[in-house]
């Protein structure tokens, strides 16, 4: 294991998100680091989720999908996606990021990071099943960036 970090100059973790990054204000994603990939990592993928919507609408609300990320690429800027990656749908209906939007109260977000053995053949638009069902098998190393937002 290489201890494979997730990190973010946008925030802390465990910290407030900023608003900009929130869906109803810029909706921009936040810059995130990835430190420690192991040395045989084809790509990596990051699923960002809200575990605390399940008690306002039943279920973990997924905010944004993103893989085929090269392991040349260590950061993701602020409002920026890498070239040549690929975005999938989230709860909102939409491709690409959709930033923070709790419905009541703080909610905690997780920027969950998989180092993988391959590149992807998925689509775009695919859905979070789709994307743990082709990393499946090809996950050499994981790490979570957790912050949370209030509205």
């Amino acid at each position: 294991m290489t201890n494979l970090k997730l990190e973010s100059t946008s925030f802390e973790n465990g910290e407030e998100i900023p608003k900009k990054f929130g869906y109803k204000q810029e909706n921009i994603n936040p810059s995130l680091a990835i430190k420690n990939l192991p040395e045989n990592t084809e790509s990596w993928a990051i699923i960002m989720d809200d575990p605390d919507a399940m008690d306002a609408v039943g279920k973990i609300w997924i905010h944004w999908l993103i893989w085929n990320i090269s392991p040349n690429i260590c950061e993701i800027t602020e409002g920026n996606i890498p070239q040549n990656t690929v975005q999938g749908k989230t709860d909102f209906g939409d491709t690409g990021y959709g930033g923070p939007a709790p419905p009541d109260k703080r909610h905690t977000y997780i920027f969950k990071v998989y180092a993988l053995d391959t590149m992807l053949k998925l689509p775009e638009s695919s859905t979070k099943q789709e994307l743990e069902n082709a990393m499946r098998n090809h996950i050499i190393e994981e790490s979570k960036l957790t912050g949370t937002f209030t509205p």
